[in-house]
C-alpha cells in the first residue's frame, strides 16, 4: 500500500525499555516518545571509601546506594531533556598511618548518593569516617572506637543509603573494624581471639536485566590470620600477616580494605549510575517515509 509515497508494508513500532549505564560523567537524554514518557527508574551508587593505613586500620565504607528498582518511586524527567550525570570516584588509601579518604558522591537529578566513609588509620583518634556507609575504625587512639556512621547525610525518600562501619579491638593484640555496606553494617573486630572485622554486605539489583551486587564494605586490617573478607558487592579484603589488602571493585562502589602497615590500605571503587526508562524506546524495521524518518530522528526516538 502507499506509505508517504513509498510502496511497502505498514510498520508496527516495537516499544521497549531504554537502559543506560554511566561509569563516568555524561548526560541522560530522555526520549520524546513511548506510552509512559517521563518516568524513569534509577540506580545511583557513590564511590567507596579508601581503607586506612598503619597498624590495624579500618576498612572503607561502601558508597551510598540509592535505587527505585524494583517497585520504588520513579523520577519524572521532562521529555526531550538532557540530565547531567555525576559518577563518584573511589577514595584514596590512607597516607602514612592515616585514615582513608572518603569516596565521592554520584548524582542523577534530585538523587544524590554520598561517598563511603574512609577507614580509620593508626593516627588518633582512628575512628572510621561517616558517609553513605561508614568506614571501620582503626586502633589509633588506643581505645575502642565505634565505626563511622552510615546514611550520612540522611536521605529522602527512604530507605537508608547505607550502614555504619565496625568497631576496632584494643586489648594488647589489635584489629580493626570492617566498613559498612548497603545492606549490612561492617563487623566489629573479633574478641577474645583478635581478628579484623569483615566488610558489610552490599545489595543486589537487576536494573540492567541481570543481577549484580553493589556497595560492599572493605575488610579491616588485622595482625591475625585469616584476612578479613570484603563485603559482597565489591568490598576489598583487609590486610593480614599473610595477605595484602584489596581495593574496592571499580563501578560497584565497594570500600577498600584496611592495612596493617604504613601506606598499606587500598582505595575504594568508583560508583555507577544506571537509568531505566520503561517503554521509552521505539523501533520498527521495514519501509518508512522520509517524513516519518525525519520526525523520529528529530525527536530522539529513532533506534
Amino acid at each position: 500500500m502507499a506509505n508517504g509515497g513509498i510502496i511497502g508494508p505498514v510498520n508496527d513500532p516495537t516499544i521497549s525499555d531504554l537502559t543506560q549505564t554511566f561509569t563516568a560523567l555524561g548526560d541522560f537524554n530522555m526520549p520524546n516518545s513511548g506510552p509512559a514518557p517521563g518516568q524513569v527508574d534509577y540506580l545511583v551508587v557513590a564511590g567507596g571509601g579508601g581503607g586506612g593505613s598503619g597498624p590495624r586500620a579500618g576498612g572503607g565504607g561502601a558508597g551510598g546506594y540509592r535505587t527505585s528498582f524494583p517497585g520504588g518511586t520513579k523520577l519524572t524527567i521532562t521529555k526531550g531533556s538532557s540530565t547531567p550525570i555525576t559518577v563518584g570516584g573511589g577514595g584514596a588509601l590512607g597516607a602514612g598511618w592515616g585514615s582513608g579518604t572518603s569516596g565521592n558522591p554520584s548524582i542523577f537529578s534530585t538523587i544524590t548518593s554520598a561517598g563511603g566513609g574512609g577507614g580509620g588509620g593508626l593516627d588518633s583518634p582512628g575512628k572510621g569516617l561517616d558517609g553513605g556507609s561508614g568506614g571501620g575504625s582503626g586502633t589509633g587512639s588506643g581505645n575502642v572506637q565505634p565505626g563511622g556512621s552510615g546514611n550520612t547525610p540522611p536521605v529522602s525518600p527512604s530507605p537508608s543509603q547505607g550502614n555504619p562501619g565496625g568497631a576496632n579491638v584494643y586489648s594488647g593484640s589489635y584489629s580493626a573494624g570492617g566498613g559498612g555496606g548497603a545492606s549490612a553494617a561492617g563487623s566489629n573486630a573479633q574478641v577474645p581471639s583478635p581478628g579484623g572485622g569483615p566488610g558489610g554486605a552490599g545489595s543486589a539489583n537487576s536494573i540492567t536485566n541481570s543481577p549484580v551486587t553493589y556497595a560492599g564494605g572493605g575488610g579491616g586490617g588485622t595482625n591475625a590470620n585469616p584476612a578479613p573478607s570484603g563485603g559482597a558487592g565489591g568490598g576489598g579484603g583487609g590486610q593480614s600477616p599473610g595477605t595484602a589488602a584489596v581495593a574496592g571493585t571499580v563501578n560497584t562502589g565497594g570500600g577498600g580494605g584496611g592495612g596493617v602497615c604504613s601506606g598499606t590500605g587500598k582505595s575504594g571503587g568508583a560508583g555507577i549510575v544506571v537509568i531505566l526508562a520503561p517503554n521509552a524506546k521505539v523501533s520498527a524495521p521495514g519501509v518508512w517515509s522520509l517524513s516519518e524518518a525525519y520526525n523520529n530522528r528529530k525527536d530522539g526516538t529513532w533506534n
